[in-house]
């Protein structure tokens, strides 16, 4: 990997890193929906004026039912659901949980894909779920509906995430072969329309779900900073790497958010970090990397 990308993967993970505190300040005040659809439509509105600077054709018409799909799987639906789980969950266990997003794109690369399982794999899609299994039921916090409900959303949230990786990766613009123009859509149109379409689909429940009390200014801050920092600038230089360095090393962000986001929720949230919770992330990351090997070079498939 160029070491340019390797240093817009640890950015985006302090950026992502950061994003849990956010929510765990903003969700209190303004409501899971209200937190979600300003999320994606700031940020969307954002990088379209980005794009517009960039003379990125948006092509709405052809490129219209793509944008709603990847809008849903890596916008829409996610961001709902860590903003839901940031009410239950500190913010090292939605991050942790979050880093789980590779273990289920190998999960899906064998069922949807058909992947080769191999033992590399297999160990690895087993050790992650021991990890989840410690962090979730040996952690620090009480197991009660909420935590409960909570860590399922983060898992469903790192469940789309897969999706929407191998999603932005098929329909992604693709690199010219010879004089040939490159194909497929815009890194940058992608990033945009997604999040436009994730927060039209996201409007209608807003009316419903407003808040009773004006936010107060470090709430509207940090929703501000949410969208246009952990989204807007992050996907901006994340879809460009996935269509640049492929889904599978794209993801391994996800090995560095935890770390940062026990860093800022220790710094800004006081918030303790048990040694549950480190074993438990331990035991994922390495998961992970069992998973992301594997991908990398494939062994002989298990019969």
């Amino acid at each position: 990997m160029p070491f340019s990308d390797l240093i817009k993967l640890v950015l985006l993970a302090a950026i992502w890193g950061g994003s849990f505190i956010f929510m765990r300040v903003a969700v209190p005040e303004l409501g899971v929906v209200v937190t979600a659809s300003l999320r994606v439509t700031i940020a969307g509105l954002a990088l379209l004026g980005f794009a517009r600077l960039q003379a990125v054709p948006m092509l709405w018409r052809a490129n219209v039912r793509s944008y709603a799909i990847v809008g849903f799987f890596s916008a829409a639906f996610p961001f709902s659901c860590f903003s839901y789980a940031s009410q239950f969950l500190p913010t090292a266990y939605s991050a942790v949980l979050n880093a789980t997003a590779p273990l289920f794109g190998a999960l899906f690369s064998i069922v949807w894909l058909a992947d080769r399982l191999t033992v590399r794999k297999l160990s690895g899609l087993l050790l992650g779920i021991i990890g989840v299994a410690i962090l979730v039921g040996a952690g620090a916090l009480d197991l009660n509906p909420q935590t409960l409900s909570g860590a399922l959303a983060c898992l469903a949230a790192a469940a789309s995430y897969a999706i929407s990786s191998i999603l932005m990766k098929k329909v992604g613009q693709n690199k010219p072969v010879g004089d040939a123009a490159p194909t497929g859509i815009h890194p940058y149109a992608m990033a945009c329309g997604s999040m436009l379409l994730g927060g039209v689909m996201l409007a209608p429940a807003v009316p419903f779900s407003l808040p009773h009390h004006i936010p107060s200014p470090t709430a509207v801050a940090c929703m501000i900073a949410l969208a246009l920092l952990a989204t807007g600038v992050a996907q901006a230089i994340f879809i460009p790497l996935i269509s640049r360095i492929g889904p599978t090393k794209a993801m391994t962000v996800t090995f560095l958010i935890p770390m940062f986001s026990m860093l800022w929720g220790y710094l800004f949230l006081h918030e303790t970090v048990s040694i549950s919770t480190i074993v438990g992330a331990a035991i994922i990351l390495s998961a992970m990397g069992l998973i992301l090997n594997a991908a990398a070079a494939p062994k002989p498939a298990l019969k």
